[in-house]
């Protein structure tokens, strides 16, 4: 089992995460954390590497549910999703699969509420 869904899109890396900020909203999810890993790696360790953003991504009705389930899943929230500059003008958006994440908990309630989260992170992939 991958651990993340991700699509591959012929666009700049700014117009990919507008795009996907974009799509997040449309399945209910905000960006509560927005990393530039590009500009982190430079400031931190002086090193360079193309442009790479992951953002935080949570449905608040949904991380509610899986909180209540389960009081240390918000170890694992937000949903990370990172675009990535994949060269030639080509962009990775890649999602975390909640599925698999959920794999580490034992709680069947649990991972029933993951594939909920998955098929909503799958719309926004391809939406994209």
């Amino acid at each position: 089992m991958t651990y993340y869904i991700a699509r591959t899109l012929p666009i700049g890396f700014d117009d990919a995460v507008d795009r996907t900020i974009a799509a997040l909203k449309i399945e209910g999810f905000g960006v509560l954390t927005d990393i530039d890993v590009k500009e982190t790696m430079k400031k931190k360790i002086n090193v360079d590497i193309p442009s790479y953003r992951i953002l935080g991504a949570c449905n608040p009705t949904l991380a509610y549910e899986a909180l209540k389930l389960e009081s240390h899943v918000g170890t694992m929230l937000p949903c990370n999703v990172i675009v990535r500059d994949a060269g030639n003008g080509q962009t990775e958006v890649a999602a975390i699969d909640p599925v698999a994440s959920m794999m580490a908990i034992d709680n069947l309630a649990l991972k029933v509420a993951a594939q909920e989260v998955r098929a909503k992170l799958e719309r926004v992939i391809a939406n994209l």
